[in-house]
C-alpha cells in the first residue's frame, strides 16, 4: 500500500523498475533496465563520437530542464517512453544513439532500454550523466547554460524488499525529473544539479510511499515512511 507523507503540496507519478549490473556490450559496463540490457558509454567516447557526427543525442530528462540546458543538437526524448511525435522515432533504427540524463545514468538508461525494445540497434547512456559534459565545457544549447547550478543530493531509506526498483523525483511546478535505484538496504540517493531556488516544491515517490516539500526540507533529512 502506498502512504502518502506530506511535507508540503499533494499529487502522485508513476513508477520504474530498474536493476544493475555488469556486463560486455563493446567492453562497456551494462546496467540492465525492464530486463534489457543497456550499455553505458564513458564521455570520452561519447565525444568523439559527438565531435566526429557519428551519434545522434536524446535528452531523457524533462522538458523543463531540456529546454534550460542540453547537449547542443540533442533532441528532447523523455525516459521512459519518450512523447507524443518523439523526434527519435524518425531515426533509422541502425542510427548510433546517446540517452543521457543527469541522475547519472537512470532515466538514460530507461529511455535507451525503451529504444532498444523498439528495435533500435546501436544504443547507449552516457555513464556519467549530463554533468560531466558541463564539467568538460562540452557545447551545450538552452536558455539559461550560463547558470552555475548547485549539486543537491536527497537521502531517503526505503523497504529493503524493493531493491533494484527506481525512486523518483520530480518537481512540482515544473517538469523536471531525476530517479535513482533502492540499494540492497533498502537506501537511496537522489543527486539534482539545480539552479533553482531551495523553496521549490519536490515530490519523491518511492514504491512504499510518496514524500512532497521544498528542496531545503527534502535535502535536511533522510526521507523515511
Amino acid at each position: 500500500m502506498n502512504r502518502r507523507t506530506f511535507l508540503g503540496l499533494g499529487g502522485a507519478t508513476a513508477l520504474g523498475t530498474v536493476a544493475g549490473c555488469l556486463g560486455g556490450n563493446d567492453g562497456y559496463e551494462t546496467t540492465t533496465t525492464n530486463g534489457i540490457e543497456v550499455p553505458l558509454a564513458p564521455i570520452d567516447d561519447v565525444y568523439e563520437w559527438y565531435e566526429n557526427d557519428e551519434a545522434n543525442f536524446a535528452d531523457a530528462r524533462g522538458r523543463n530542464q531540456y529546454e534550460q540546458g542540453h547537449i547542443a543538437g540533442a533532441v528532447f526524448s523523455p525516459a521512459p517512453d519518450g512523447t507524443e511525435n518523439d523526434p527519435a522515432e524518425e531515426w533509422s533504427t541502425d542510427t548510433q544513439i546517446v540517452t543521457y540524463c543527469g541522475c547519472p545514468h537512470h532515466l538514460s538508461s530507461m529511455r535507451a532500454a525503451s529504444l532498444i525494445d523498439d528495435g533500435y540497434e546501436e544504443v547507449y547512456a552516457l555513464d556519467e550523466g549530463f554533468q560531466a559534459w558541463i564539467d568538460n565545457g562540452y557545447p551545450l544549447e538552452g536558455s539559461a547554460v550560463s547558470q552555475e547550478r548547485t549539486t543537491y543530493k536527497i537521502e531517503g531509506q526505503s523497504d529493503a524488499s524493493y531493491a533494484g526498483e527506481m525512486v523518483m523525483l520530480e518537481q512540482v511546478d515544473a517538469d523536471r525529473n531525476e530517479a535513482a535505484p533502492i540499494a540492497e538496504d533498502g537506501s537511496y540517493t537522489l543527486q539534482l544539479h539545480y539552479a533553482g531556488s531551495t523553496a521549490s516544491p519536490f515530490r519523491v515517490e518511492a514504491p512504499d510511499y510518496t514524500v512532497e516539500g521544498t528542496l531545503a526540507e527534502l535535502t535536511s533529512t533522510v526521507i523515511t515512511p
